[in-house]
């Protein structure tokens, strides 16, 4: 399952190093607006403790992580919607994602040029949701545009989408978001083919120094976690200048170098959680002597659809799941014991499965 977050902010915020830690890249990074034009793409792990603990029970020959991607796209700034900047083709690789990751400047350095002059969150912030907004308000007027006049002449399907699209537009005439617009089920699907840009959910990373990072954040920081808990988002501490120099530790010399700060963790390893956690997706296990492996599916799948992310065939031809969850594993130590114990089950098509599940699929084709 292929899902993209896009890394958004202005110019000069720290994307490009933010993504060259995330993926062990080389994206350009330097101290001018637009260095980076074309959007650089990574894959990286999705950190989960759990299958280190799975593998140690099971002890496979191989060990599988699941993976997200993250897009660096080049530096945002006022009028992009308009194609100040070459916005239109930014907002362009935006429109690709399923979620964005919009990074704010929290940090202070007269080394390192902001477009604006001067650090401010919350203007930062404003400028971008600005631009994304303008952007589809852009793109709604025209399809109210459009199908109004059949609207008008009693077409059902003409009416169902000028109500939805009206909705969305009165919404963005007054600064609100597409995705803070209550929908109808039944307006759903015409709302998704849209690929609205403030559809998609947001994810505030506030980029500190290493002083503030340590001590937990500082003012400008406070300020985007209360307007993100405003709005229904989360923010979370990065540091891409540390988070880059411990990619390029060796791994024996990375927990030592977080001890040092006073952290337990990368910065990363939330970040990429929470981009996970944002997408609305689990985390399924398979697990035997040959191999471990993590698999990504949405929250609310199915056995089957779940059963399809390893091959279509396994969701043609389904027949049953055997699971139990990770967390009898950890409690009872072996397979044999979860079975035992009468935690091992056998599910059928409509069983929908649970983040941490161990699963074994029965098929025929």
């Amino acid at each position: 399952m292929s899902l993209q977050v896009g890394i958004v902010g202005l110019p000069n915020v720290g994307k490009s190093t933010l993504f060259n830690a995330l993926t062990a890249a080389k994206a350009e990074a330097a101290n001018y607006p637009f260095c980076t034009i074309d959007p650089n793409v990574g894959v990286v792990t999705v950190p989960d403790e759990r299958l280190r603990k799975i593998s140690e029970l099971i002890k496979p020959k191989t060990l599988v992580p699941t993976t997200m991607e993250f897009v660096d796209i080049a530096g945002l700034v006022a009028g992009a919607s308009k194609g100040e900047g070459l916005g239109n083709q930014f907002l362009g690789h935006i429109r690709s994602t399923d979620a964005i990751t919009h990074v704010v400047r929290c940090f202070d350095d007269p080394n390192i040029i902001h477009v604006s002059g001067s650090v401010d969150p919350l203007r930062d912030i404003g400028v971008i949701n600005t631009e994304l907004m303008l952007a589809d308000l852009d793109s709604v007027e025209k399809r109210v545009q459009k199908v109004e006049k059949t609207a008008k002449s009693g077409d059902k399907k003409a009416q169902a989408e000028y109500g939805a699209f009206k909705k969305i537009a009165d919404a963005l005439n007054a600064g609100r978001p597409a995705r803070s617009v209550h929908f109808e089920d039944s307006e759903l699907p015409l709302v998704r083919d849209l690929h609205l840009l403030t559809m998609k959910p947001v994810l505030y990373a506030c980029n500190v120094n290493e002083t503030d990072f340590a001590a937990g954040g500082n003012d400008w920081s406070k300020q985007v976690q209360e307007y993100a808990k405003s709005e229904n988002n989360n923010a979370i501490l990065i540091c891409s200048s540390m988070e880059a120099e411990i990619a390029l530790l060796p791994i024996e010399e990375r927990a030592e170098f977080l001890t040092s700060l006073g952290a337990t963790e990368p910065g990363l390893n939330r970040l990429i959680s929470e981009a996970y956690k944002l997408l609305g997706l689990y985390t399924y296990f398979t697990a035997g002597e040959k191999e471990v492996r993590a698999w990504t599916i949405r929250k609310g799948m199915k056995a089957p659809q779940a059963a399809g992310v390893i091959h279509t065939d396994f969701e043609k031809g389904f027949i049953r799941a055997e699971t139990y969850h990770c967390e009898d594993l950890f409690t009872l130590k072996t397979e044999q014991a979860v079975k035992d114990a009468g935690k091992y089950r056998l599910e059928g098509k409509d069983y929908e499965v649970k983040d941490g599940d161990v699963l074994f699929f029965r098929f025929n084709v």
